[in-house]
């Protein structure tokens, strides 16, 4: 390198460095990152461009928001539904070593995901500012610039994703897109308003504060906001909450969110400084001596800006209703969540939450810009209204999204087609098929497992969980909301139930025998019967006699309505797919027990019905005839990796002191590659930040096993396992006619279980 350079006429240019890649994606938030994984862990060459010196985008720690999805907080009615693939897998790895939710330990979980990928190229701090194109519906080239390198980059591939947030690479090459909200007669959404409206939801800066051991004072700066009451709800401040708990500091939705995000960022800087002035030096709140302002945000966390075309464009009554889709290739299920365009400024509620009674589809033509053939997009900017991205736009549902993406791009490569081409029904169902393999869990779409060798073999195991007796060893569960078991049932059959409460007076306790009407759904609308049981004081057995037959194989709720002289006991026992759930609230989500929406706006009405955190919610202890044979070993092969419909798992007996699974073949196998699908209970919504866990492993999980060959000899052992699914890849293939499988049962209250198995 010469040390001398001399001065020169010319215009000099900065160092360029071009790279050929299968698949360029631009953007590192948690979309950007479960598609740039997706695709280069099926052999496509990645490079992922990202404009931060971190990946994670919102949930990074510039911004610090939580990952959430469709499980919204455990708020709504949307049981086992955390989304499933490689962002299942962060937010367990996440839950393993960062329990307490520190945002800076998940930003190094991501990195080490995406460096681990010999197939990605990562640039950081590195902006796309040009789009070159072949011909006017192909991309044949973006160029990005780092500014910590001072090196120019020309990335060249035969796919893009644009994951950016804002779109850049969509806007720069002339996708369609739109920008504000649509009138009601667009779509015939009744949520939306009578007129197209140029209004955006903002964004949002957020500030943590710590305590230290003596006074510190705070002197604001000249820029900070200096009349708190400018705020209308100012008085929900307070020296306890920080961080996203403050998501309602929200500003600039008036205003152009792409080109006015400068002047959005001062403002909320304005406003979070003035927050901690009026926090500290205000003399309103008590023992704030202490306290001191840790950390405040550098970038704002935006929640809208544009939204590009796909071939179809996600809408309000897709989500509500629930619409199948034939090319479902992603779910959702977090509120049509809207939020007033003035923000923190505005009088109204910060934000409208409207739930639908499930989980939703989201097909892939949302994912394909409608005139740009080789333009993939992912994460809050995919073909949806307004009222429609209310719900998709949140990180967990925009990651799962990224997860097809990647997935379609990497079989585009394979079978050198364009992203359009992949809705011809066989490839589509490849695509289904091979997200499902890795866990993505589309909703209603079984993994079919084709030709891998468990499709020839018998499988049988050393005992099943048959669900006659919940223990009454637990707790006494006051009756002061009301209360209930979710649990599978048959079709056809009536039930009763023996449970044991203990009454301070003479009374009557109330029991209801409810399904959903959708038996996809865990929204208890139609009752089946109805009792009304005296009880004496004291402790007691009652009995409950269900005469009415269960309508389908679906999951029901044995409901105790409220009675504050009441108790019941529950048990320390928990099972893989089996939970309790309350008609309690979480305001956090806009859950008041009840959804009861004015008419008009397209949104039912029902009751929430959800399940406590760990270690509360302890199941009902009960009898149950007849039993509940819900874990046969027939599940492991039904293309179902998480409860649905059904629990869909093997689960042993407690009493089987070694449990084991046996895979047998007539003849003599190769066997290449072992994948297991285990329980970490995917009701649990993980919170990447700031909220905590009680736990760093789900007690469901299986943490031992072993596998064995027809010789007893040990092919593999695992010891201290805490993720979802487990790849075994052998270095030379296994001879074998037969496999056994040798798990240890996590606890003793909790018997081991196992959702699918796939060999090949």
């Amino acid at each position: 390198m010469e040390l001398i350079h001399n001065r020169t006429e010319e215009v000099r240019d900065n160092r360029l460095v071009t790279i050929d890649a299968d698949f360029v994606i631009t953007g590192g938030g948690m979309s950007g990152v479960c598609t740039a994984i997706t695709a280069a862990r099926k052999d496509s060459k990645v490079v992922l461009v990202q404009d931060r010196p971190v990946l994670g985008g919102n949930a990074s720690s510039e911004v610090r928001l939580w990952i959430l999805g469709a499980t919204s907080h455990m708020g709504n009615n949307n049981r086992w539904a955390r989304e499933g693939g490689v962002i299942d897998e962060i937010l367990v790895e996440n839950l393993y070593r960062n329990k307490e939710g520190n945002a800076i330990i998940l930003d190094t979980i991501l990195l080490e995901k995406v460096t681990n990928e010999p197939n990605i190229t990562l640039l950081l701090n590195t902006c796309v500012y040009e789009v070159v194109k072949k011909d006017a519906r192909t991309i044949e080239r973006v160029r990005a610039f780092c500014s910590q390198n001072s090196t120019a980059y020309e990335l060249r591939a035969s796919l893009f994703c644009d994951a950016s947030g804002d779109g850049i690479v969509g806007f720069l090459s002339g996708a369609a897109f739109r920008i504000g909200a649509e009138s009601k007669h667009e779509f015939s959404e009744m949520l939306a308003g009578e007129k197209a409206m140029a209004e955006l939801l903002g964004h949002s800066i957020y500030f943590y504060s710590k305590r230290l051991s003596h006074p510190v004072k705070y002197v604001a700066p000249s820029y900070a906001l200096k009349d708190i009451t400018k705020i209308p709800k100012y008085r929900r401040f307070n020296q306890k909450e920080y961080g996203c708990w403050l998501w309602w500091i929200e500003y600039g939705g008036t205003k152009d969110t792409v080109h006015d995000t400068e002047e959005i960022k001062w403002e909320l800087w304005r406003i979070v400084y003035g927050v901690w002035d009026y926090i500290k030096n205000s003399g309103n709140f008590e023992d704030v001596e202490n306290l001191t302002l840790e950390w405040v945000g550098t970038i704002p966390g935006k929640r809208e800006s544009r939204r590009f075309e796909g071939l179809y464009m996600l809408k309000q009554q897709d989500v509500t209703g629930q619409k199948e889709f034939e090319d479902a290739v992603a779910f959702g299920g977090w509120a049509l969540d809207l939020h007033p365009a003035d923000g923190i400024y505005s009088e109204q509620p910060s934000c409208t939450q409207w739930h639908s009674k499930g989980a939703y589809q989201i097909p892939l033509r949302c994912f394909i810009s409608r005139d740009i053939d080789n333009l993939f997009f992912a994460g809050r900017i995919i073909s949806a209204t307004h009222v429609a991205f209310g719900s998709t736009r949140v990180m967990a549902t925009c990651a799962h999204g990224g997860q097809a993406v990647g997935m379609a791009a990497a079989l585009c490569k394979e079978h050198q087609i364009l992203p359009a081409q992949l809705l011809e029904k066989e490839l589509l169902h490849s695509l289904q098929n091979a997200l499902n393999k890795t866990g993505q869990g589309i909703m209603g779409i079984p993994f079919k497992h084709n030709n891998d060798l468990l499709t020839a073999a018998v499988v049988s195991c050393s005992s099943t969980l048959k669900l006659s007796e919940i223990s009454f060893d637990g707790d006494w569960l006051p009756l002061t909301e009301p209360s209930a078991q979710l649990l599978p049932f048959e079709k056809g059959k009536a039930y009763q139930f023996v449970v044991r409460v203990k009454a301070t007076a003479e009374t009557e306790i109330i029991a209801e025998l409810r399904v959903s009407i959708n038996k996809a759904n865990y929204t208890p609308d139609l009752v089946i019967e109805r009792k009304e049981i005296p009880i004496r004081s004291g402790e007691q057995d009652i009995q409950l006699q269900f005469e009415n037959e269960i309508p389908d194989n679906q999951y029901g709720f044995l409901i105790f309505q409220k009675n504050e002289d009441v108790s019941i006991q529950c048990s320390k026992q928990r099972f893989t797919g089996i939970t309790t759930v309350y008609k309690g609230q979480n305001k956090a989500v806009s859950n008041f027990g009840l959804q009861n929406p004015p008419e008009g706006i397209g949104i039912d009405r029902f009751e929430f019905w959800c399940p406590k955190r760990r270690p509360a919610g302890q199941n009902i202890a009960m009898k149950i005839c007849p039993a509940l044979e819900l874990y046969q070993s027939r599940n492991l092969m039904n293309g179902y990796t998480r409860p649905y419909i059904g629990t869909n798992a093997w689960v042993a007996d407690l009493n089987d002191p070694f449990p084991e699974i046996e895979i047998k073949w007539n003849d003599e196998k190769s066997i290449n590659r072992v994948i297991l699908f285990f329980d970490t209970d995917f009701d649990h919504p993980m919170e990447s930040s700031l909220l905590g866990h009680k736990e760093d492993v789900i007690p469901f999980c299986v943490r031992n096993y072993t596998l064995l060959d027809d010789k007893d000899n040990i092919i593999f052992k695992k010891s201290g396992n805490y993720q979802t699914i487990n790849r075994i890849e052998f270095d030379h293939p296994v001879m074998a006619s037969s496999v056994r499988i040798q798990c240890e049962h996590p606890s003793k209250n909790i018997p081991a279980s196992l959702f699918e198995i796939i060999i090949e």
